[in-house]
Order: C-alpha cells, then structure tokens, then sequence
C-alpha cells in the first residue's frame, strides 16, 4: 500500500483529475465513487496512509447526485435507554411492510429521516436547545399528516416522547471531530461510456478544522438530517447526514486544487 505526504496526495489527485474518463471497476453504488478513488490511489478502504492520519478522511462525491452525504453514526442519549429499539420502535413503530412475508407478523419498522426545518408527516422533528447544548428529537401528533395508516395514528395520538432523545453539543464535537477533523473532499462527474460506468475526477477540496458552531448552523437550518434505520429484527443505526452541496462550510478553512 502507498503511503502519502499531505502535499503527495494532492499531487495524486490531480494526476487523477488530469486522466479525465476513468473506468470503474466497483459495482455502481453510493460507495463506488469513493471506492474507486481508493483504488486509483492505491489505498485500503478507510485507511488513509498520511501522517497522523487519524486526524484525516477521505471522501468522493459524485457531482449529480442528490444524495446525502452520511457523516457519522451516533446512537441518542440517554445511552442506558438503548432509545431506539427499546422506546422509539416499539412505542412509535409501524408495522413493517414486510411483516408476515419476509419477517414476523409483529415485526416493526421506525424509519424516519428527518431536519429541523419542518416536522415529518409521522410527527417527528429535529430542535437545537442551545442554552442546553443539545440536540433533540421532538414528537407531535398534531403535526401528523400521514393519513393512510389510521391504525399507527392512533396508536400515538396521545403519546408523549418524554424523555426525549438527545445528542449533547460536546458528544456531537467529539465524535465528528474525530471522523472529520480534516478532510479531502474529491467531486466527480459520472456517465456511462458504452454502457460502462465512467467517472471524471474534478474538484479537489483540503478542509481543515471542523467547526461545531457551524455543525449546529447547519442542524438548525434544516442541512443536516437524522437518520433512523430499524425494525423489530435489527437496528442499522443511526446517522447523522448532511446536504452535499452544505459540506464544505462545516470547517473553518477550505483550500480548493
């Protein structure tokens, strides 16, 4: 495996920018765009070989896509709740629309992605206490508008989400200071050529020093999102992502090649 100096790797990357087309040989996913970057630069997946490399990610984008960039996971507090298998699922769950065919007739589902900027059509939203320094999740009936589960709705209609789960401002600084104190940041174009998939290596971004008071700016205005994955079987966890086009103005300096 190679090993890169700050300044060699963003030499590598603009080698890679200058060959233009460059065939994939990932399956054509989410991840792909990244894995191919790994792959062109001659690294393990997640494992960026620069000095203190702990203090550095690695992260590719395609330039159309409107998906989200995931930042972290991060499960709520209270931790001794184990909030979203013990109290979100089975309190304001749904019936898994699989339930009886692939998984148990009981089997439940709690999917929800969702922002500060309005409550979701099950009622739940994300708030930022900043005399608290937390970041919570809100539920309201009355902001239900799903009309086509009236079993569900009423099931909840008279619930409270109390306590109400949460993610302290310094638990939220460390772990995305952690994941993404610094950061590479590669956009590409993609196309098909003869039906293959193609990518085009473009805009290269260093961002240094993540910055929380930003992070929480960009909780409040509706470009980061909450992300819950689980059903009665398994939680997947959950992830705190971010608008692509927001990334870049969560760090305090940002150099483009």
């Amino acid at each position: 495996m190679k090993t890169y100096t700050k300044n060699s790797l963003i030499k590598a990357l603009i080698d890679i920018r200058s060959q233009g087309w460059i065939l994939t040989g990932r399956k054509n996913n989410d991840g792909c765009i990244g894995n191919t970057l790994e792959d062109l630069l001659g690294i393990e997946e997640n494992n960026l070989p620069i000095p203190n490399a702990a203090e550095w990610e690695l992260k590719a984008q395609k330039k159309d896509t409107t998906s989200l960039i995931t930042l972290f996971h991060m499960e709520p507090s209270p931790r001794a709740y184990k909030f979203v298998p013990s109290i979100l699922l089975p309190e304001f769950g749904w019936k898994h629309k699989e339930a009886g065919n692939k998984y148990p007739d009981n089997e439940k589902s709690f999917r929800q992605t969702i922002n500060a900027s309005k409550y979701s059509n099950r009622g739940f939203t994300v708030k930022v206490d900043r005399n608290d320094r937390k970041v919570l999740i809100d539920f309201d009936s009355n902001h239900i508008v799903d009309k086509d589960h009236p079993e569900w709705i009423n099931s909840v209609l008279y619930k409270n989400l109390d306590p109400r789960p949460y993610w302290g401002f310094d638990d939220l600084y460390h772990k995305a200071g952690t994941k993404l104190h610094n950061c590479f940041f590669v956009r590409a174009e993609s196309k098909k050529i003869n039906g293959i998939l193609h990518f085009h290596y473009q805009d290269i971004y260093m961002l240094k020093q993540f910055n929380l008071n930003k992070f929480i700016y960009a909780i409040e205005s509706g470009n980061v999102y909450v992300d819950f994955d689980a059903r009665t079987g398994h939680n997947h966890g959950t992830k705190f992502r971010l608008k692509r086009e927001a990334f870049i103005n969560l760090y305090s300096e940002v150099k483009k090649y």
